[in-house]
């Protein structure tokens, strides 16, 4: 049985230790490094390595568009399918016509979509250590319904 060591273990450790939110960003980062490949590829005429590039993308953005969960959010998840679908087509078309600038299309979109989700991911974190400094709930006011008051206190930390 073989033991992985150096790079490897670290990035199976990240992989297992990251939040879905998180893989996301990492799939992102690494269809954009495959891109990148597949574009230098074709600039340098080295065509295997633009072919090993195209299906490394390609095999993220079909996890990506796997990954949606529609019953949370049909129309965001549609529209991430869409953008997907679309960036699968262009590297398509790029590898048929050799055509880097179909490539830079696709990078330029992974990167706008890779900031997107960097910036919401920022913002959730921000939510979170909000709501993690909120002890206890205001208490609640009187029910106008019963004349008479109401009070209760609510703990959020157990």
């Amino acid at each position: 049985m073989q033991t992985s060591s150096g790079p490897q273990a670290y990035l199976r450790t990240k992989v297992m230790t990251a939040s879905p939110a998180e893989l996301r960003l990492m799939l992102l980062d690494g269809a954009i490094r495959f891109a990148e490949q597949t574009k230098r590829g074709y600039e340098t005429r080295d065509f295997e390595l633009s072919f090993d590039g195209t299906t490394k993308t390609q095999a993220i953005l079909m996890e990506l568009i796997n990954a949606l969960r529609p019953d949370q959010a049909p129309e965001l998840c549609q529209r991430l399918s869409s953008l997907y679908t679309y960036l699968y087509r262009l590297l398509v078309e790029a590898s048929s016509g050799r055509d880097p600038s179909k490539v830079d299309e696709a990078l330029s979109l992974l990167r706008f979509e890779r900031e997107t989700w960097s910036m919401c991911i920022g913002e959730l974190a921000k939510e979170n250590r909000s709501a993690s400094t909120m002890q206890e709930l205001p208490t609640a006011s009187p029910s106008p319904s019963d004349g008479g008051e109401i009070r209760a206190r609510v703990s959020i930390t157990g």
